[in-house]
């Protein structure tokens, strides 16, 4: 029998994680992998308003389908479990019905691979707005093997300075458009603090450190002035030998010299040995210019 069960952050974190990473397939065909959803609800950056909206669909104790927002709760996504397409029209059709639209619209964001949840979306009246692709690093196609430039150096990700890891992140996704880095002191122990987040602020001291990080394998670059300039965050999900890359970032005045590849072959050298067989990426040529290929497309559907 198929029973539902609204998400509830304070006891079913653990639960999402172990169904995403229970169904994932490389692609995303059955949805996101468990680390996409982890870093945004431990992220500032996502309204939490709505996630008593996120809803789990259930075999008994098994969960076979859900529905949740990431970034903004007008953005619907879904994973379902193989041998369960014919729930696919009901997750539509409550994610439709049940998630705000803010006056614009709702966004189905659905991966080429899921075919019955794109077959209800269509019957519902969605067409595809637009649509992107993350391209993916194959470890069996391929090796990284790009050194770091004279002049720069590797942290011990356990060992990193926070306020000069925030500096980098700062610089590293364009903050100082914003304004520049200043007024900061350094956290306190009271304060909580998440690396893998664009700081927009200070330090915030209510979000945890996401339960399943696995910061030891991050990659950190500093130059000689011992100031961080590259920054990779990386989430190692053994169980799908997956190298889960969030975020990259490289301060403007050190870009295009070849930090950035630097970083990823770190991660690749480190992961490969563990028995990695993928590592995520963006969409833009840089990452194919040094190995990646087609790998996630996001199709975006709305009415």
């Amino acid at each position: 029998m198929i029973t539902t069960k609204q998400f509830q952050i304070l006891t079913d974190i653990n639960l999402v994680w172990d169904f995403m990473t229970d169904i994932y397939e490389p692609s995303w065909a059955n949805g996101a992998a468990a680390p996409f959803f982890e870093y945004a609800i431990t992220s500032t950056w996502m309204d939490k308003t709505y996630l008593h909206l996120d809803r789990f669909w259930m075999d008994g104790n098994q969960i076979v389908g859900f529905v949740y927002t990431e970034s903004s709760a007008a953005n619907i996504f879904f994973s379902l479990r193989p041998g369960y397409e014919e729930l696919a029209d009901e997750m539509v059709e409550y994610g439709e019905n049940n998630f705000p639209d803010f006056g614009e619209g709702r966004e189905l964001v659905l991966f080429a691979g899921q075919r019955a949840l794109i077959q209800a979306a269509e019957k519902r009246g969605y067409h595809v707005a637009y649509e992107d692709v993350d391209l993916l690093f194959d470890f069996k196609k391929a090796e990284l093997n790009y050194e770091l430039p004279d002049g720069f150096h590797f942290i011990a990700p356990l060992k990193i300075d926070m306020l000069k890891l925030a500096k980098c992140t700062w610089g590293g996704f364009n903050e100082e458009e914003h304004g520049p880095f200043e007024n900061w002191d350094r956290p306190n122990p009271e304060m909580s603090w998440d690396p893998h987040k664009s700081y927009t602020g200070i330090v915030s001291s209510t979000i945890a450190p996401p339960p399943h990080s696995t910061y030891e394998y991050n990659v950190i670059i500093a130059d000689e002035r011992e100031d961080y300039v590259c920054f990779s965050g990386m989430w190692w999900i053994r169980q799908n030998r997956l190298a889960y890359m969030e975020p990259l970032c490289t301060v403007p005045k050190y870009r295009k010299k070849g930090l950035a590849a630097a970083a990823l072959t770190q991660h690749y050298r480190r992961l490969k040995v563990l028995g990695a067989e993928y590592m995520t990426g963006g969409g833009n040529d840089f990452y194919r210019k040094i190995g990646y290929g087609d790998g996630i497309h996001w199709l975006h559907w709305k009415k």
